[in-house]
């Protein structure tokens, strides 16, 4: 037969009224009848799929709007899974070879209800045989008994659901039963409606309410388009369960608990209910762009782009400083160096943009240029932020920040692939969960798989203890009234690709030894924290976007101990990452930006590893190390935050070493003796996380635990970082306690180099370059101990050194180029200056201001301009004593002066530097190698100095 004599559109209204077997007869006709029949799909198709009484729309209940991509296919599944609950029947038989031989047995129909075969459901099972069928009319049928089912049977409820209401408690003893399209309630006397403790049970378009459902391994279940109103399914040692297409509403307790370890003795539904989970569409992407979507920089919560590959700025005004300034007209635009520094293209300064800070002078008569060439760490970003950030710009990250998804995650991490393609004991699917206190509770060595749930207006989502494992994919949790993923006492698992969002506490908390892998979520919108980690918690938190949430982006105390990488931690309304109370951490390779308080604030004992982040734009401070923190900050970028890079309070212990620090509002590192909250913009907040006592009790259950990453360190250390074009000084110190700066390159900040204002103890600042500062070099403030040894201070736009401070030793320095004074001694000040060598165009090498008490030895001090002194010293000055200086004075047009002995500092092969040094594959290089003079009739015109920083 051919379809060519009618228009299509005339077959399919005649196919239209053919049931299901005529169907199937007509698509076996030929090619062309067959496409015919695939072609109903959305029209007679769809009428047999929604008029199944069996079961419900395919997308119920989470999105009952949204079309199947086949209704054909939607029923195909829907009938099957009626048949599936009989796939044993041949086991039965006692012999092979009389099953050879046997007539089919038919299947008979047993009709429940008033004017039918039976009047009860207890007396008809009395009567069935061997996979009956029983059909309840419709009726509330109540059983005054518990219910033996003993030989395998299909239970119906006739007619629409909820017509037919079975109040009774059922104890299963045969290998398998069905039962669909049925009201339970529980009988008066129990409040279990349902137990298996071996056999298979499938549920299908049944409503629960009041009750509990109780399966022991090895006995399994498959259930289907169901709804739990107040109802507890507990799943005991179950090898292998099914929950699909559920809604669990109500619940006073937990919807689902899965306890104990799937056992090993399994009955004949196991390989089946595998089989069918394995051939079933499962939820990973197939592409890159299906599954994990990242958050639109510039959009709302739900307007999601395939991945985040570029940082924003918004309009507001950057954090600026002086030397952002444009170019002054007429000289030529600094170039970007391959090193990562800019080298001078402009008459007066390696940064166009300076200007001296007190004195304006004619740079006319002085043909002068310093060209630097500074190797510092080389940032983690490479060349992306070396330039002021610019309002509305683009910033493109480099390809090793860019959000992987979650396809990308499992292929690269064969562990998490195979914990993502697992299943075992209990696999909850497409369920939904609402208005009750908790949703899934797994514990003492369960198992459970979730997979695209809805999670809402729960007191938590799911709850993992006592050594159990979840794996949880692409479900959304949302509006729980505490934590949405509770894992306690050593769980585990895979969270990975999971929406979670507007939770009172935190979006996952994790404590007391568990170990998860927290993989590509959204977890945003928090009334508290993001993720928490404490009691000696543990966990990989990979490749996540933390965003939006009242309190810390992720928050770790009391010994909490994750793994911290690749993810994006911004616009948070606190802390992008806190780490308080005795809390570790290794923290890397994240981007951390745009949130309102530090990027990363540690404090209170927090020793984490802070290495190659990027912090940027932040509202407040990049890196907060508040009272007693700790830590290892090494190797992140610091940028375009508002307040300060890196901000530490002088009780703290940290070792900040090869950063790179740049176009921060304010300093650069900066360390304040102040308590916390008198620092303008008080840093850090107090949660209380414990949910059974009081926070303090965590202590003492707390196991100390040896890092051999986290070497005691007694002295706070700046060392090796690349400090530039900050708001104020590169480095402010007005400490209480002892504090190392070594081997730092500080270059072009808004205000001086290193400001000392406060130094109780011996501050020591040793072998750093500090150069092109918009004001002096170093300043040291009355009363403070310093030590000021092997630094190359060049070509600062104030004074190379001011000093008034009590007990400052200036030793082996190179004090080159800087525009007012080399070294400026004010009153009350008492200095040692040994062995330095000493330069100033324009001003004095060594100025005396005041009544000084002071050691110039062993100087080297070059001639400056012709009408101003080598050596400034008001007379009758007994306290300021010098003695084997060596005067340098330009007398012919061909004098040339060169630091070859020692060669130009800093010397980095010779400081005294902490332990890191070995494993840092980046080091500061920063060497003046020539000064070169020349002197036509007594001016100093037509000269040149270069200083050369290999």
């Amino acid at each position: 037969m051919e379809t060519g004599g009618l228009p299509l559109e005339l077959w399919r209204m005649i196919l239209a009224y053919l049931h299901l077997p005529d169907l199937g007869r007509c698509s076996l006709v030929c090619r062309a009848w067959y496409e015919l029949i695939l072609s109903l799909d959305s029209t007679r198709w769809r009428q047999l799929c929604l008029g199944c009484t069996e079961c419900r729309h395919p997308n119920w209940p989470n999105q009952p709007d949204v079309e199947p991509e086949s209704w054909r296919e939607a029923f195909k599944q829907h009938y099957l899974a009626s048949k599936t609950w009989t796939k044993n029947a041949l086991d039965l038989e006692s012999s092979i070879c009389f099953s050879l031989f046997r007539r089919k047995k038919e299947r008979r129909t047993l009709s429940v209800g008033p004017g039918h075969e039976f009047d009860s459901l207890g007396s008809a099972l009395a009567m069935a045989s061997l996979y009956d069928r029983i059909v309840l009319f419709p009726g509330v049928y109540e059983e005054q008994g518990e219910i033996i089912l003993k030989v395998p049977v299909e239970i119906v409820g006739q007619g629409k659901l909820g017509e037919v209401t079975l109040l009774a408690s059922i104890d299963q003893h045969c290998s398998t039963t069905r039962v669909c399209n049925l009201v339970f309630m529980p009988a008066w006397f129990s409040p279990i409606m349902y137990k298996t403790t071996s056999g298979h049970i499938q549920f299908d378009n049944c409503n629960f309410e009041n009750g509990h459902i109780q399966v022991h391994g090895p006995g399994t279940c498959q259930v289907k388009f169901c709804t739990f109103k107040n109802t507890h399914v507990f799943l005991h040692n179950v090898p292998l369960c099914m929950l699909e297409n559920c809604e669990f509403v109500g619940s006073e307790n937990n919807c689902v608990t899965v306890e104990g370890h799937p056992s090993a003795d399994k009955n004949w539904a196991y390989k089946y209910l595998l089989g069918l989970i394995k051939s079933s569409p499962i939820l990973l992407p197939a592409e890159d762009n299906e599954f994990l979507m990242s958050l639109d920089l510039e959009s709302r919560d739900q307007a999601w782009s395939p991945r985040t590959c570029d940082i924003v700025i918004e309009g507001s005004q950057s954090p600026t400083s002086p030397v952002c300034s444009s170019p002054k007209p007429g000289s030529k635009e600094a170039e970007v160096g391959s090193d990562g520094e800019r080298v001078a293209q402009t008459p007066d300064s390696s940064d166009g943009g300076l200007s001296p800070s007190g004195e304006d002078e004619d740079d006319e008569q002085l043909t002068y240029r310093l060209s630097y060439q500074v190797q510092g760490p080389r940032p983690v970003l490479g060349g992306s932020f070396l330039g002021p950030p610019l309002p509305g710009a683009s910033i493109q990250l480099p390809s090793c920040l860019v959000l992987n998804s979650l396809h990308q995650e499992l292929q690269k991490d064969k562990e998490a692939m195979a914990l993502a393609s697992s299943v075992q004991g209990c696999l909850i699917r497409k369920c939904l969960f609402r208005d009750g206190k908790g949703g899934v509770f797994v514990c003492s060595y369960g198992r459970a798989k979730m997979e695209g749930n809805v999670f809402r207006n729960l007191t938590y989502a799911v709850r993992c203890i006592h050594n159990s494992k979840i794996v949880m994919l692409r479900n959304d949790i949302y509006r729980c009234r505490a934590s949405g993923i509770f894992l306690r006492l050593e769980g585990g698992g895979l969270i990975a690709g999971n929406n979670i969002y507007h939770n009172a506490e935190a979006g996952v908390d994790i404590r007391k030894k568990s170990n998860p892998l927290i993989l590509c979520n959204q977890i945003h919108h928090g009334l508290r924290s993001g993720i928490v980690v404490l009691g000696n918690g543990k966990g990989i938190i990979r490749n996540n976007q933390i965003f939006s949430n009242k309190e810390a982006g992720i928050y770790i105390l009391y010994h909490g101990n994750p793994i911290v990488s690749g993810n994006h931690i911004f616009k948070g309304r606190a802390a992008g990452i806190a780490v308080n109370e005795n809390g570790k951490g290794l923290i890397t390779e994240n981007v951390i930006r745009e949130n309102q308080w530090g990027g990363v604030d540690i404090r209170r004992g927090g020793v984490p590893i802070l290495r190659s982040n990027l912090i940027c734009f932040g509202y407040s401070d990049g890196v907060v190390v508040g009272d007693e923190g700790k830590g290892l900050i090494e190797g992140n970028t610091i940028y375009a935050n508002k307040g300060c890079g890196v901000w530490m309070m002088s009780s703290s212990l940290p070792h900040v070493t090869s950063n790179h620090v740049s176009y921060n509002g304010l300093y650069g590192v900066a360390v304040f003796s102040q308590k916390d909250g008198e620092f303008p913009g008080g840093h850090g907040a107090q949660e209380n996380f414990s949910e059974d006592g009081d926070a303090i009790l965590w202590e003492a259950e707390l196991e100390k635990e040896d890092d051999p990453l986290r070497r005691p360190i007694t002295v706070a250390l700046v060392e090796s970082n690349s400090i530039n074009h900050n708001g104020a000084s590169g480095i402010f110190v007005q400490s209480s306690e002892a504090l190392q700066v070594i081997a730092n390159v500080i270059h072009a900040n808004g205000d001086r180099g290193i400001t000392i204002v406060q130094s109780s103890q011996l501050t020591r600042v040793a072998n750093n370059s500090i150069s092109c500062n918009r004001q002096s070099g170093v300043k040291v403030e009355f009363q403070c101990k310093v030590e000021l040894r092997g630094n190359g201070i060049y070509d600062n736009r104030g004074h190379g050194i001011i000093t008034k401070g009590d007990g400052t030793a200036v030793v082996e320095n190179d004090i080159i180029g800087n525009r007012g004074s080399g070294l400026q001694l004010l009153p009350r000040s008492d200095t040692k200056v040994l062995k330095n060598r000493i330069h100033s165009f324009r001003a004095y090498g060594i100025a005396v201001r005041g009544r000084v008490k002071a050691l110039v030895q062993e100087n080297i001090i070059f001639q400056g301009k012709t009408n101003k002194t080598i050596f400034q010293q008001i007379t009758n000055n007994r306290e300021c004593i010098m003695q084997n200086n060596k005067f340098l004075v330009f007398k012919k047009k061909s004098d040339t002066w060169r630091l070859v002995n020692p060669p130009a500092r800093p010397h980095l092969e010779n400081s005294l530097r902490g332990s890191s040094a070995a494993h840092s594959g980046h080091k500061v290089s920063a060497m003046a190698t020539r000064i070169t003079a020349r002197v036509e009739g007594g001016y100093h015109s037509n000269r040149s100095i270069f200083c050369t920083i290999l």
